[in-house]
């Protein structure tokens, strides 16, 4: 049986993040697959005593709640601990992780990283920080056995900064779901089936989320209305600026939340927007589209990667542009979104978990021939 373990998540189950919901949905079925994983978690992100989910060892441990130090003091203490596990992979996700990754071959751990974005890109960050997520990129991808890309926008990035060749793509992934039955939560939020547009993410500046708030007042509809999913990890002047101009414009603010209360916003919203300037490869698009909703994206890179109709984007920025579309799009009643062959082709969660399993086995193969 191949021992996994796995660091860069906050944790799982139902934890805020893309990351976290990539390893939700990717370690169950590895060990399905007959994988003895077990996930190090940072504990002021975990809500339960749980050791265990779906067949998925849990091990919490501490980890200082600070933006700029938490992945880095985390990661330190669960290389040291996963040595003590002696696992057939340490498997690290994230590029603020992935400094720690010559520090794992040091101790002789073998060492998967998947790099699931730029991060330095994001606007939360100062100069001191930008600078250690840039060398987590390169000491990450120098370092490992095996490099994963979630995008090949981001395998590009580190073949022509760093010379890796052998880097395999290997995206997030979306499950297709059961539309909602019942509406007693949206209808507590005082929304009506289809009459509701939706953004989903941490409220981050790079997620755009100001611009969205604004060319939903330049549009001047009030038959529709605006709904944010989400909210910040730690609180910051962006995030209370932003929850003050949404609420003095009459947005609704859901916070943070997940399954059935996430599937009714999902199965009863009239159009999804995704306003950012940075994505890796977006977990909430895609999972906007396996709901077959009509959807508006900016044109960065990874939004174009999932390789939508034209008509789908809008210029990064472009507040009048959005404006201009969102008017447009809800105009249309006659929109219908077929998205599942997209899904079933690129995003299909168990031919991830197969992908993933092949680059562990290439990676033991490699180092023990």
């Amino acid at each position: 049986m191949m021992k996994i373990v796995v660091l860069g998540t906050r944790g799982i189950p139902n934890i805020q993040g893309g990351v976290e919901t990539h390893c939700q949905e990717l370690y169950p079925r590895l060990a399905d697959l007959g994988c003895d994983v077990t996930i190090l978690t940072r504990k002021p992100y975990i809500q339960s005593d749980d050791l265990e989910y779906k067949s998925v060892k849990l091990k919490h441990l501490f980890a200082p709640k600070s933006k700029s130090l938490e992945a880095i003091v985390h990661t330190f203490l669960g290389v040291i601990h996963a040595y003590f596990l002696k696992p057939d992979i340490l498997h690290i996700h994230a590029i603020g992780p992935s400094i720690m990754v010559p520090f794992a071959k040091l101790l002789g751990l073998r060492v998967v990283v998947t790099n699931h974005g730029p991060d330095y890109d994001r606007q939360k960050w100062g100069r001191i920080a930008k600078f250690m997520l840039r060398l987590g990129e390169k000491l990450g991808t120098k370092s490992a056995d095996k490099v994963i890309a979630i995008s090949n926008t981001i395998k590009n990035i580190l073949e022509t900064k760093y010379n890796r060749n052998d880097c395999i793509i290997i995206p997030n992934g979306v499950n297709i779901p059961n539309m909602a039955s019942d509406s007693s939560y949206i209808e507590s939020l005082g929304l009506q089936k289809k009459k509701y547009i939706v953004g989903v993410g941490r409220f981050v500046p790079e997620k755009g989320f100001h611009d969205l708030i604004k060319a939903y007042i330049k549009l001047d509809n009030k038959e529709y209305k605006l709904v944010l999913v989400g909210d910040a990890d730690h609180e910051t002047n962006y995030s209370r600026n932003l929850k003050k101009l949404a609420k003095s414009n009459e947005v609704t603010l859901t916070g943070f939340i997940q399954g059935e209360e996430l599937n009714e916003i999902f199965s009863y919203a009239r159009l999804f927007v995704m306003p950012s300037y940075h994505e890796g490869l977006p977990i909430a698009l895609l999972e906007a589209i396996s709901y077959n909703l009509d959807v508006l994206v900016s044109d960065i890179p990874a939004n174009r990667e999932v390789d939508l109709e034209k008509r789908y984007y809008f210029k990064t920025g472009d507040i009048n542009m959005l404006t201009h579309q969102l008017r447009t799009r809800l105009e249309n009643n006659n929109y219908k979104c077929d998205f599942k062959e997209i899904i079933q082709k690129k995003y299909n969660w168990q031919m991830i978990a197969l992908q993933v399993l092949d680059a562990y086995k290439i990676s033991i193969n490699a180092i023990t021939k």
